[in-house]
């Protein structure tokens, strides 16, 4: 069966399980437990006869022998014990519910559709590219918010083509939602390198990716999406449940490939003893840090660019205000640019993300040792947003409408690139600024956009209405979400001067 069919096969039984009240995110939870608990099952016979780290009496057999209400009270304690453990099993069962609402169901779908499949047996591609699917769907239920964990896979595959990572190198995602990065930076590793020894192979398994997660529901999908596509074991969790921006780890690493969560500030919510509710910002204070700031994105930067070796490798999405951001942002460029080797920007197009209202970008820049000179040289520009549209479903970003960029940035060799903008073709979407124009720029500003939108020129080159209704709907909410943070901004001064 194909991972299309089984996607279908199990979506499918969702959109039963939906008149019981059961969401989308409910549903793959309920999934990646059960899969957990028979593939568990599934390694203790022939040909692997492995020791099952999941007690007996918590194991998928006690699950299938039962039935009714019986199966239903035993399937929550299932979830509540396990839950205890450490290790993996704490990682994908803490904090487990029962989100099933009739023991039929729950019954049907352990022995009609999980029990009925060897998951083991299936290819690592097959079944990894199956759960992938689910996750991609349950993006797509925007009331959710699950989207905000899930970058597009055709813009990671991208940024991993022209990263180049290899056999060896340790790679990292600090902010890693369902491990799409880590995906595809092992499948890269795996298609360009055929035949790497016993000892290298163990090694990409166990002792090549790190992540962490804030949100322990997200960490629990992205360590079954690892486990399913053959990446950690029981001993090597390559995944951390934790705040990254809390704290340097100490870890450095080859590789930071990551998109942080979108949402520019930081705060705690505070309830008074009158019941009354205020926000207080979470002001990350950290001695590796250029600048103290709340916004969020300028920290993951300055937290990338910790997390670096010397020579180290950076691909991290961003929104438009760490761009051009004064303050805080202008002192981190700078110190971005003047620390490390800032070479490669690339504009992405709205209507990609599944959280609407984020115009983002992708900065790339490799961190270098002390100099008494800037490291910055160059920065090239791709501009795949101007007169450029996507939708989520219409139109969707497919990796083809990336092959320009990675062509122009050159991986193999970055030293030689050729702009395709000149002053005879001004429509060419690929140019570099040299570091004198943009530490001189306004608040070095990197916000930087020269192709005419064809769209303001004459009509008869507007787009579709529903992209440009998505369009309008997309500056609205980031208009909304900006004027909140001033909104929160007056009610804490106000609540200050009192």
């Amino acid at each position: 069966m194909s991972p299309a069919d089984i996607v279908q096969k199990l979506w499918n039984y969702c959109n039963v399980l939906r008149d019981d009240g059961m969401s989308y995110g409910d549903y793959v939870e309920q999934l990646t437990y059960l899969l957990f608990l028979k593939m568990a099952d599934e390694r203790t016979k022939p040909p692997y006869k492995q020791k099952s780290m999941v007690p007996k009496k918590y194991d998928w057999q006690s699950l299938i022998k039962k039935d009714g209400d019986e199966l239903f009270d035993h399937y929550r304690h299932v979830l509540e014990n396990i839950g205890k453990e450490k290790g993996l099993l704490g990682l994908i069962f803490m904090k487990s519910q029962n989100k099933f609402q009739d023991p039929v169901k729950l019954r049907r779908l352990i022995v009609d559709l999980i029990n009925n499949e060897n998951w083991s047996i299936m290819g690592s591609d097959v079944k990894g590219d199956a759960y992938e699917g689910l996750l991609e769907k349950n993006a797509q239920d925007t009331k959710t918010g699950a989207g905000q964990y899930f970058t597009p896979r055709p813009l990671i595959r991208a940024i991993v083509d022209v990263m180049n990572p290899k056999p060896g190198e340790t790679i990292c995602d600090p902010a890693c939602g369902t491990g799409g990065f880590i995906l595809a930076a092992h499948d890269y590793i795996v298609t360009e390198n055929k035949n790497m020894t016993k000892a290298v192979k163990k090694s990409l398994k166990e002792k090549t990716f790190k992540g962490w997660e804030l949100v322990q529901s997200t960490a629990r999908l992205c360590a079954m999406n690892l486990m399913l596509h053959g990446i950690g074991s029981d001993e090597n969790l390559p995944i951390m449940v934790s705040d990254s921006l809390a704290a340097d780890p100490g870890d450095r690493f080859n590789l930071i490939l990551t998109n942080p969560p979108f949402g520019k500030k930081s705060s705690t919510t505070i309830v008074g003893e009158n019941g009354k509710v205020t926000k207080e910002k979470d002001i990350v204070e950290r001695d590796d840090f250029w600048s103290t700031t709340s916004n969020k994105q300028l920290n993951f930067i300055q937290h990338v660019k910790t997390l670096l070796k010397q020579n180290g490798r950076a691909a991290v999405v961003v929104p438009d205000n760490v761009l051009f951001e004064g303050g805080a942002g202008e002192q981190i460029r700078k110190k971005l640019m003047d620390e490390c080797d800032v070479h490669t920007l690339l504009r992405l197009p709205t209507g990609l993300f599944y959280a609407q209202g984020v115009k983002a970008n992708v900065v790339f820049f490799d961190r270098k040792p002390a100099s008494e000179n800037a490291w910055t040289k160059k920065l090239w520009i791709y501009d795949l947003r101007t007169n450029i549209h996507f939708t989520l479903k219409i139109n969707p970003l497919k990796r083809v409408d990336l092959d320009e960029f990675v062509k122009c940035y050159n991986p193999k060799n970055r030293n030689k690139r050729t702009p395709t903008w000149t002053e005879k073709n001004q429509d060419g979407r690929w140019r570099a600024y040299d570091y004198s124009d943009l530490v001189n720029r306004d608040k070095a500003s990197l916000d930087i956009f020269w192709l005419k939108d064809d769209s303001l020129e004459e009509s008869e080159n507007l787009p579709d209405p529903g992209i440009i209704a998505q369009e309008i709907v997309e500056d609205l909410e980031a208009a909304l979400e900006l004027f909140r943070e001033i909104s929160e901004d007056l009610n804490e001064q106000e609540t200050g001067d009192r």
